[in-house]
């Protein structure tokens, strides 16, 4: 159950609204939106005068606005509204959003505390709304992957999960995303963060201990930029995620160890960079070449031929946003909840706590 009321089954595509035509907005949330049946990118929120421009290149046919209030008193003409914005606008635009009567999908983290994300989604629910959180890294090839290792046993018990989101990036690009306000919500914790904690959190469920240290290492920056996390499960599972924009030498995405083997993963997920580099899905979407498949075996190193290739599954961002359409109109599951952003943020928030007083943080 979604807890909202579905769309009229009519073969009219539904009309969205995306608030934000930056990183977010523009790489990830229009390319998918556009591609997804049954859902038609209407109009376009941003006041920046080149950000327009490349919206009405991208999609002739979008609207524009230069502030969302302008979506709120055309409610009516709009099935969803897609929030896009800098962090700090996340929980006032939502809220905007359900007030007015629209369904929701806001980009990660979707607030600021798990309060904040706990209250969005009980306003969600008393009106009868969707509220979904875009974690898209859910259908990253090497999550898929191991999802489907895990579900077929070939690891035994799970011991341990180890998550690397690395990138090499000496110098701060600026931005809202490395400002030191705490308004801004900024930093790698929140960031990076977001994604692999969620992910550990699908994997091997709720976190009982949390221990973080979170560094600011590059000349100028003013947040976090280099952080590891040790997150203690209720199933007994232990996930070290690492986040770092000060990595000169990359690690394994993913080293997962069990009882009777592990998988090793190296590489990052193409689909970004295919978005990035205006790729749009289509046949071939989301595969990569078989000298990247991550490898499961015992006491053998991968990087020596060790261990025996397993083929990665195609990634499948598309299919997040399939799924909100099947939401809307057939009353589908939600496939990122606000509870579960809720969840994730009480171990952001603990990191926080934990890397600020050096102690480990009970949940």
């Amino acid at each position: 159950m979604t807890g909202t009321t579905p769309a009229p089954r009519t073969g009219t595509p539904l009309r969205v609204g995306l608030v934000g035509y930056g990183l977010a907005g523009s790489v990830f949330h229009a390319p998918l939106i556009a591609a997804t049946e049954g859902l038609v990118l209407d109009t376009v929120v941003t006041s920046r005068p080149e950000r327009q421009e490349q919206a009405r290149a991208e999609f002739p046919d979008v609207r524009l606005a230069a502030t969302a209030d302008e979506l709120w008193t055309r409610a009516g003409e709009l099935d969803l509204v897609v929030i896009a914005a800098p962090n700090r606008t996340h929980v006032p635009l939502a809220t905007a959003a359900l007030e007015a009567g629209l369904p929701v999908v806001v980009d990660k983290p979707v607030a600021g505390t798990a309060a904040e994300a706990r209250g969005l989604a009980a306003l969600a629910e008393r009106r009868g709304l969707l509220l979904s959180v875009f974690q898209n890294r859910r259908w990253d090839n090497d999550f898929l992957t191991l999802r489907r290792l895990l579900a077929e046993g070939e690891l035994g018990e799970v011991w341990r999960f180890e998550s690397r989101f690395e990138r090499w990036r000496p110098r701060p690009k600026g931005g809202w995303r490395e400002s030191g306000d705490p308004a801004e919500i900024g930093g790698l914790l929140y960031d990076l963060g977001s994604h692999v904690v969620d992910q550990a959190l699908v994997l091997f469920g709720p976190v009982t201990g949390v221990y973080a240290e979170t560094v600011v290492r590059r000349p100028g920056a003013e947040t976090d930029d280099d952080t590891f996390l040790a997150l203690t499960h209720a199933s007994g599972v232990r996930s070290h995620l690492y986040v770092s924009a000060t990595t000169a030498q990359l690690g394994p995405r993913f080293r997962v160890l069990g009882a009777e083997a592990g998988y090793v993963k190296y590489g990052l997920d193409p689909q970004e960079a295919a978005l990035r580099e205006g790729g749009r899905p289509g046949p071939g979407w989301g595969e990569e070449p078989e000298p990247l498949w991550g490898r499961v075996g015992a006491g053998e190193s991968p990087l020596t031929g060790g261990g025996t290739p397993v083929p990665t599954l195609p990634g499948d961002y598309p299919a997040y946003y399939a799924a909100i359409a099947r939401a809307l109109r057939e009353g589908g599951p939600n496939p990122v909840t606000a509870h579960e952003a809720a969840a994730a943020l009480d171990v952001l928030e603990a990191a926080r706590r934990s890397a600020r007083e050096g102690v480990t943080v009970t949940l």
